[in-house]
């Protein structure tokens, strides 16, 4: 059988066959999505005896999971498939045409092939090495259960791209940040149910109401440094979602009729961000299972307590630097690592924003066919599709490269600013929310108003 044949005929979620949905519809599929994912992340994995991902839990808002659950593979296998297929073709070692119907979806069935693949090789890495550790003989039970979880995962996100706003992706990456940050600012209970002002916002309070006992002063500046951090990120990030360059543009059958096609300066949007936290989370999850697994560090590094302390893993690491000042635990070592760290994050998304933007139909070509789609042309040139592909390209790479190398700077200093939840899962909840804002206030504007529908083309 043809290996093409293979891939068209893989299990996926029937598209609508509506050319556009209502907003009611796309709401309803995805608040149905985002109840299940709760709902998943709350069935623990029968069979389980001992859960040694548990001190791995910060890297479980990246990795849109909750470890000891029936999801604990999370979006892991879905983003590591993207990651390899995007390096191989953006490489040109795997060379498919994704500007084409056929290629994109060739493209589309060899990434959901390859997300099949990871899905059974890392629920059997998680259970072999002793990551998620079963009871006697429940091993292959176990294996059945994470399988059967990163399906669902793989399914649920196609759902939530094709009937609700965006993608699963997305969507569980930012319901996991807005769950935790809400813990991290305001639990004030500890898992026996006494008062613990673990929340951030709680423990500002406390201390205040108690600046009279030891450490009060500390805590109160431990505090206020998180909540600081994590306002002026959110301010930062809000701002650079507003930074754009716009090409003029005119109907060449509307004469007088102009608007503006908006390019935005992180023109990969948070796509790079999001596979490279998830790369880092990846090998530094590897990187903690082989440990266990061997009974001593490896090259990745040496791994205490779920935070690397040695090798390449620490040096690509971050430290929450105003923590350890105002604790007065700073050591020098700490610049070496933030600078590692920032270089780690800016060129690999810079990287994943060259590559994104190539595989997703977002280059100049693409830009400029869908320009002419509309009728639409630059004015005082001629309407020519290598005239406005030329003129597109002056902007789209530049902007890819350094909206990349932005995005990753952004992210790799929120982590060392110590923000809730960390840096990195704030910034990809940040930018995830909001465009689910736009994508959803957009939705309604169209349905309120036939005739945008109309001009959209909707």
């Amino acid at each position: 059988m043809d290996f093409r044949v293979i891939l068209k005929n893989l299990p996926e979620v029937r598209s609508p066959t509506e050319k556009k949905l209502s907003f009611n519809v796309k709401l309803k599929w995805t608040l149905i999505v985002l109840i299940a994912f709760f709902v998943m992340s709350n069935i623990s994995l029968y069979g389980l005896s001992n859960n040694a991902l548990e001190r791995f839990e910060y890297l479980a808002v990246i990795m849109g999971t909750s470890f000891g659950s029936i999801i604990s593979l999370g979006i892991g296998p879905i983003v590591m498939a993207s990651i390899i297929l995007q390096l191989l073709v953006g490489s040109q070692i795997l060379e498919i045409d994704t500007s084409t119907v056929e290629g994109k979806k060739f493209f589309s069935g060899l990434q959901k092939l390859l997300v099949f693949f990871f899905i059974i090789f890392e629920a059997v890495i998680y259970v072999y090495m002793q990551g998620l550790q079963p009871v006697p003989g429940f091993a292959g039970i176990l294996i059945f259960q994470l399988i059967l979880g990163g399906l669902v995962i793989v399914f649920m996100n196609e759902l939530s791209e094709k009937w609700g706003f965006g993608s699963g992706v997305s969507l569980f990456i930012a319901a996991g940040v807005s769950w935790r940050l809400v813990s991290a600012s305001f639990s004030f209970l500890d898992t026996e149910g006494r008062f613990h002002a673990a929340g951030a916002v709680v423990s500002l309070v406390y201390h205040l109401i108690n600046s009279g006992e030891p450490g009060a002063g500390q805590g109160v500046m431990l505090a206020l440094a998180a909540i600081l951090a994590t306002v002026i990120l959110f301010l930062i990030v809000v701002w650079a979602q507003s930074l754009k360059i716009e090409i003029p543009l005119s109907y060449d059958r509307l004469r007088g009729y102009s608007m503006k096609w908006p390019l935005q300066f992180f023109y990969a949007s948070v796509i790079p961000v999001i596979l490279t936290a998830a790369l880092i989370s990846n090998i530094q999850l590897f990187g903690g299972l082989l440990q266990n697994w061997l009974g001593h560090p490896t090259f990745l590094g040496n791994i205490v307590n779920g935070v690397p302390v040695s090798g390449f893993l620490f040096w690509v690491g971050s430290t929450n630097i105003p923590e350890r000042i105002i604790q007065g635990n700073w050591e020098w070592v700490l610049i070496g690592q933030t600078l590692g760290h920032i270089i780690f994050y800016m060129f690999f998304a810079a990287l994943f924003s060259v590559f994104w933007v190539k595989t997703s139909g977002m280059d100049a070509a693409a830009q400029a066919n869908n320009i002419l789609k509309s009728g639409l042309q630059i004015p005082g040139f001629r309407k020519d599709k290598r005239i406005l592909e030329s003129i597109l390209a002056r902007y789209v790479m530049p902007l890819t490269i350094m909206g990349g190398m932005a995005i990753g700077l952004l992210a790799a200093l929120a982590d060392v600013l110590g923000a809730l939840v960390g840096g990195t899962a704030l910034l990809l909840g940040i930018m995830i929310i909001f465009q689910f804002y736009q994508n959803i206030a957009q939705q309604h504007a169209m349905d309120m108003n036939p005739a945008l529908k109309k001009m959209m083309g909707a």
